[in-house]
């Protein structure tokens, strides 16, 4: 079997995020970059199967900057078997649609069994890709999976419902997307970050894959305007002299609260 999985590098949770005021873009440069701790979770559920099941090959999927190729390093010391890195600077910016057609085709050219992504990425949260890939591959899917069983020509998950919780079972090829529920990566040790060097990694563009980012050829998102996020307004501070009830009454009445 042959599983993708989709890793992404994104800011450090942890640490400042700013806006590029002439993009509109992330300003990626000014706080450290992580690989995405959802991506590495569904990394080790690839990870884990591939363990019990000898012939199983793992391959790490990106589309991110040339400057991304140390976290791409880092799924394959984790132990990914191969990676593929898209870069083009056309790319710069890409909306959810172009992400999704070029993540298909660079996942058409693996011709896997099953592509496993995580259900929210902590920059964009967008959340649409995984239904996004399948339409584009004609694959089955199955989003949102808090548990996940691969079989012998089908997979097996749980999602989390208002009312509890549903069994769903989808036939491979598949693209399936994991939550947090799921186990967190196995670290990479010293000898995977040593083998990692001679893994295989290709390296795709757009020519390469056969897609234009060219506006005129398939429309894509416009961005009108952008702006940095508000200052915090103060507080309303209620003294409690005998009608601090009647005044917190009065405050959620006008900010239409209740």
């Amino acid at each position: 079997m042959k599983i993708y999985v989709l890793v992404k590098e994104v800011p450090d949770t942890y640490g400042d995020r700013k806006l590029d005021l002439e993009t509109g873009l992330a300003d990626r440069a000014a706080g450290d970059v992580v690989l995405d701790e959802i991506t590495e979770r569904a990394l080790e559920v690839a990870l884990s199967y591939a363990d019990k099941n000898a012939g199983t090959e793992v391959v790490a999927l990106s589309m991110a900057p040339e400057t991304s190729t140390a976290s791409v390093r880092r799924a394959l010391a984790i132990g990914a078997a191969s990676a593929v890195h898209v870069v083009d600077e056309e790319l710069r910016g890409a909306d959810l649609g172009l992400t999704a057609e070029v993540l298909a085709a660079a996942i058409r050219r693996g011709e896997p069994d099953l592509v496993i992504t995580g259900n929210l990425s902590t920059d964009g949260s967008g959340g649409m890709i995984p239904a996004m890939l399948a339409e584009h591959l004609g694959f089955a899917q199955a989003t949102a999976l808090s548990a996940v069983e691969i079989g012998d020509g089908q997979l097996t998950g749980t999602r989390a419902a208002d009312a509890g919780s549903q069994q769903v079972t989808v036939p491979l090829p598949a693209v399936i997307s994991i939550t947090e529920a799921l186990p967190d990566a196995r670290f990479p040790n010293f000898k995977g970050i040593m083998a990692a060097k001679k893994k295989p990694l290709e390296v795709l563009s757009l020519t390469d894959l056969g897609v234009s980012a060219d506006p005129a050829a398939a429309p894509r998102t416009i961005m009108t305007t952008v702006a940095e996020k508000p200052p915090r307004a103060a507080g309303v501070k209620i003294t409690d002299e005998g009608d601090a009830a009647a005044q917190l009454v009065e405050f959620l009445v006008q900010n239409r609260l209740v």
